[in-house]
């Protein structure tokens, strides 16, 4: 299930209640929906990438049997049938607690389980296609969050998460055999064009100061060091270690959104989640 990126799609969703409105720019802030909504909607998201996490496995068993035999399918761990029913399991409990928030929330999650389920049927085995995916299964999640209310305002913004998840996947590709320099100068240039499309919106939202400005620059030098490295050596190790630091990084990304559109405050409680995943990063694999 890579708990240490359960986190991440959390954060998703406070960062989209964020952007809806649903958070005071009060000090200290104050939800205006039932705190029992973003609960519901947090739980959600994390149980629909759980539900994706393992199917991916369920798919991808017999190449991982050559490339991963360490993974819980290929070991004997756990056997194909019983991965195929927990991972559906989760992706059932995701729509059901989008359900009890509101429509549009029940519609949108809808629409991510087909694409987590598209991702990790077909499209992963293409490059272009699989990145796609995988990107737009991410803004889907911010929507997610964003739905809270029952609308969907900025909506636009989900293409921030979608281009960011992009880069990523494309860096992902050559975890295993290394990577080529084509892949990873791409993914390289959308990492800058993203940080350079939230320092837009930050100031749209007339928010650019020297803590937004600061949060940024962490964002910015936590996936450009590892990416450049990367790009520097292509090898499997430090292409690992530039994905990791992709994924942890959507935390702060999602804190960014936070203290944009509700207040610093919400921002450092957006920001726990970092210290939870990277601990559980420790623990248990990433990728």
């Amino acid at each position: 299930m890579r708990p240490a990126n359960l986190p991440t799609a959390g954060a998703d969703i406070l960062a989209g209640a964020a952007i809806a409105g649903a958070v005071s720019t009060q000090i200290p802030f104050t939800l205006t929906t039932a705190f029992c909504d973003l609960v519901l909607l947090f739980i959600s998201s994390v149980a629909l990438y759980a539900g994706g996490v393992v199917l991916n496995d369920y798919f991808d068993a017999d190449l991982d049997a050559i490339e991963r035999p360490e993974r819980a399918i290929p070991s004997g761990l756990i056997n194909k049938k019983e991965a195929l029913l927990f991972g559906l399991a989760w992706l059932f409990l995701g729509l059901i607690l989008a359900y009890l928030v509101n429509q549009t929330s029940l519609i949108i999650a809808i629409v991510l389980a087909f694409c987590i389920l598209l991702y990790d049927a077909r499209a992963k085995r293409h490059a272009f296609a699989g990145a796609l995916a995988m990107g737009v299964c991410r803004g889907l999640n911010l929507l997610l969050g964003i739905s809270i209310l029952g609308g969907l305002a900025h909506w636009p913004l989900a293409g921030i998460p979608i281009l960011y998840i992009f880069a990523i996947t494309l860096i992902s590709q050559g975890e295993v055999h290394g990577g080529n320099k084509r892949n990873l100068l791409l993914a390289g240039t959308i990492y800058v064009s993203v940080i350079l499309i939230v320092l837009y919106v930050v100031n749209a939202q007339e928010s650019l100061n020297g803590i937004s400005i600061g949060a940024i620059a962490v964002f910015a030098l936590a996936i450009l060091i590892p990416w450049y490295r990367a790009f520097r050596s292509p090898e499997p190790r430090l292409i690992k270690k530039a994905v990791i630091a992709g994924v942890l990084s959507i935390i702060l990304l999602d804190v960014i959104f936070a203290a944009s559109f509700g207040h610093i405050s919400y921002a450092f409680f957006v920001l726990l989640l970092l210290p939870i995943s990277m601990g559980l990063g420790s623990l248990f694999k990433v990728t």
